[in-house]
C-alpha cells in the first residue's frame, strides 16, 4: 500500500504537471521548471515523481539538482583560504559552479549520441564530486528540465539587513560581516540562472524552526544507518546556521515570486496550493 506521503507526492506532481502541460507541449525548446524548497522540504523526491509522471506522458525529462553543482572539497578549501573560512562548508551562494549549470542548460537542446551532455553528481558522504567518468550522459534533447534546489529564485538582500548577525555562527565566526556580504554579492551571479526558468515552483515550509527540525530528522536517519560524515546534534546545528539568514529571507520573499506555491504544515502535509 502506498504511504500518505507517496500518495500526496503523486497527486501534487500530477497537478503541477497539469498546470504547465500546455506550455510544455507548445515549447520548441526544453521547458525549464525551477523547483525551490528549503532543506528537508521533499523537493528531490517530488522532482523524481514529476519526472516519472512526465515521461509517462511522453515527455523526455531531465532533473538537475543544484546540490550536484557544488564545488569540490578542494575548491572550497581554496575559497576558505582566499576569501573566508566559512566557505569550507558547502551550501551558501558562491559554493556552486553556476557557470557549469548554465552551460549544461545551454547544451541540452542539442544533446545527441555524438554530442552527449554530461553533468556532475555530488557525493555528500564524501563531500565532493564523483569523478567525471561517472557523470550522467544525456543523449537526446529533453522536453522538460526540472532544476531543483534550496532557495532557487532568491534575490540578494538589502545591504542594511546584513549588519546584524542572525545567530551565534555569524556573531563569532563572521563578526565583521565579510562572509555574509561576500555571499550576498555572489547571489547576483545566480540571477542569470533564475531567469532561465520558464516557471518557478516554491515549496513553502511553515517556518525556519520547522525546516531545522526537518533537516535534523534527515541527519538522525543517517546516523542510525551509520552513514559516512553523518553529523551529531552540535555539528548539525552549526551546519544549519550557515543557511539560516538566507532561509529566513527565502521564506519571506519567495512566495511572491513563485508561479506556483505549495504550502506545507509541520508534518509536511500540503495545506495550500496557489498559482500566479
Amino acid at each position: 500500500m502506498m504511504s500518505f506521503a507517496s500518495q500526496q507526492n503523486e497527486a501534487l506532481a500530477g497537478h503541477l504537471l497539469d498546470q504547465y502541460a500546455g506550455r510544455i507541449a507548445r515549447s520548441r525548446r526544453p521547458y525549464i521548471l525551477g523547483l525551490s524548497g528549503l532543506q528537508g522540504s521533499g523537493k528531490s523526491t517530488l522532482a523524481r515523481v514529476m519526472k516519472l509522471q512526465a515521461e509517462a506522458r511522453g515527455w523526455a525529462t531531465e532533473v538537475l539538482s543544484l546540490d550536484d553543482f557544488y564545488y569540490s572539497r578542494s575548491d572550497r578549501e581554496a575559497l576558505a583560504q582566499q576569501v573566508h573560512p566559512l566557505l569550507r562548508t558547502r551550501g551558501a551562494p558562491g559554493t556552486h559552479e553556476i557557470e557549469l549549470l548554465l552551460s549544461v542548460l545551454a547544451a541540452l537542446p542539442h544533446a545527441s549520441d555524438k554530442l552527449p551532455v554530461m553533468h556532475p553528481r555530488f557525493n555528500k558522504g564524501r563531500d565532493t564530486r564523483i569523478p567525471p567518468s561517472r557523470w550522467p550522459r544525456v543523449t537526446r534533447p529533453p522536453k522538460l528540465v526540472i532544476v531543483e534546489g534550496w532557495a532557487l529564485g532568491i534575490r540578494p538582500q538589502l545591504q542594511a539587513t546584513l549588519d546584524d548577525p542572525v545567530n551565534e555562527l555569524e556573531r563569532t565566526e563572521d563578526a565583521d560581516g565579510s562572509w555574509r556580504h561576500w555571499v550576498n554579492k555572489q547571489l547576483r551571479g545566480y540571477q542569470p540562472l533564475w531567469r532561465k526558468f520558464d516557471a518557478l515552483i516554491v515549496l513553502q515550509a511553515p517556518s525556519w524552526e520547522i525546516v531545522r527540525d526537518w533537516r535534523g530528522e534527515q541527519e538522525q536517519d543517517l546516523l542510525a544507518r551509520h552513514a559516512p560524515l553523518a553529523m551529531d546534534t552540535a555539528a548539525m546545528q552549526r551546519f544549519l546556521a550557515h543557511f539560516e539568514r538566507l532561509s529566513r529571507h527565502a521564506l519571506a520573499t519567495l512566495p511572491a515570486q513563485a508561479d506556483s506555491c505549495v504550502e506545507y504544515d509541520e508534518e509536511r502535509h500540503v495545506t495550500g496550493l496557489s498559482h500566479a
